[in-house]
């Protein structure tokens, strides 16, 4: 969802010309789909207060990367030092009261283990972590799957088995963490393009000029209308891709090209504090040639509006396997 948001752009009167320009370039663009040290960050993706203390605690053991340890921490609270979960896994690392007493540290150094501290609860995440991996060090296969592995399973499970373990859900959270690392880590080489862009864009294109609701959904019972973040999602669903509802979630649904590597379909974003993705207040739909497709704000329609304007935070190709990973909620403070 977003707040009031103005930007200059060709408003909903559009050329047909100039459409039909824009879908030959998507199809265009999605017709020539192919591939395209240190980890550091992507831009905003860890929230500005954070981002020292992952980026330094990130690099603590080789099996552990900055990317990684945000994914984890993302997963497990979305940032919030105040989550608690009806297990009783509190703070932003959300440590049960039990491990922390044998796990948590005095990250910040000032005499005091507070669970609730991030300045305490990041270095012990990073430190826990460590730990695991020193104990399955000797374990066949990629040392960061083992280490989060063991993180779920408990260590035994993967010396056990020579590796991941053959349990659903700790395969399954290798897989949600490794995925959402993507999301986190500054792409060193191009992004691959997006195989689902067309269709979505072609969703989005047939909504122009649709009024702006402020928490639509596109129901019948909202006369089809949308805000920002419910045109993007259903514009995703549309190709069968799930994105959640509110456009700071969406940011991390995928890798993140540069300015100057946009493709068709890439979600964009706007955010009022550019250091911090969970700040992100507008989100559209990139066609190309600086422009995207977004439902802007109250008393607007679906239109063309430019992207480049001093809130431009960043982009996202959005992937199903990025969406698929993001939590579905996260703990309540």
């Amino acid at each position: 969802m977003r707040k009031v948001w103005v930007v200059g752009g060709i408003g909903a009167g559009v050329s047909l010309g100039f459409i039909g320009l824009l879908v030959v370039g998507t199809y265009s663009a999605a017709a020539g789909l192919g591939s395209g040290s240190a980890v550091a960050l992507a831009k905003g993706a860890v929230p500005s207060q954070y981002q020292t203390t992952v980026q330094k605690w990130g690099n603590l053991c080789p099996s552990l990367n900055p990317a990684l340890l945000a994914a984890q921490l993302y997963q497990e609270s979305g940032w919030n030092p105040q989550a608690k979960s009806p297990a009783n896994a509190l703070g932003l690392a959300q440590f049960i009261p039990g491990t922390w007493a044998t796990h948590g540290i005095d990250g910040n150094g000032d005499g005091k283990k507070n669970i609730w501290d991030p300045a305490d609860a990041i270095p012990s995440a990073a430190s826990y972590d460590c730990e695991l991996a020193g104990y399955v060090k000797n374990v066949p296969g990629d040392r960061s799957d083992n280490m989060l592995a063991a993180y779920n399973a408990g260590s035994y499970a993967v010396i056990k088995y020579g590796g991941v373990p053959p349990y659903r859900e700790t395969q399954n959270y290798v897989k949600i963490i490794r995925t959402l690392e993507k999301s986190f880590a500054r792409p060193v080489n191009g992004v691959a393009p997006s195989q689902q862009a067309a269709a979505a864009i072609y969703y989005a294109q047939q909504k122009l000029g649709t009024p702006y609701l402020w928490g639509g959904n596109g129901t019948a019972a909202q006369g089809g209308r949308f805000d920002c973040s419910g045109l993007t999602k259903a514009a995703y669903h549309s190709v069968g891709i799930e994105l959640p509802r509110v456009a700071n979630d969406q940011y991390n649904a995928g890798e993140h090209p540069a300015r100057d590597q946009l493709l068709p379909g890439d979600l964009v974003f706007f955010s009022n504090d550019l250091s911090n993705s969970r700040a992100i207040h507008h989100v559209g739909l990139y066609v190309g040639g600086g422009y995207m497709i977004d439902a802007p704000y109250t008393g607007a329609v679906i239109r063309f509006d430019k992207i480049d304007s001093p809130d431009y935070f960043g982009a996202t190709r959005v992937t199903k396997e990025g969406a698929k990973a993001l939590p579905s909620t996260h703990p309540e403070a």
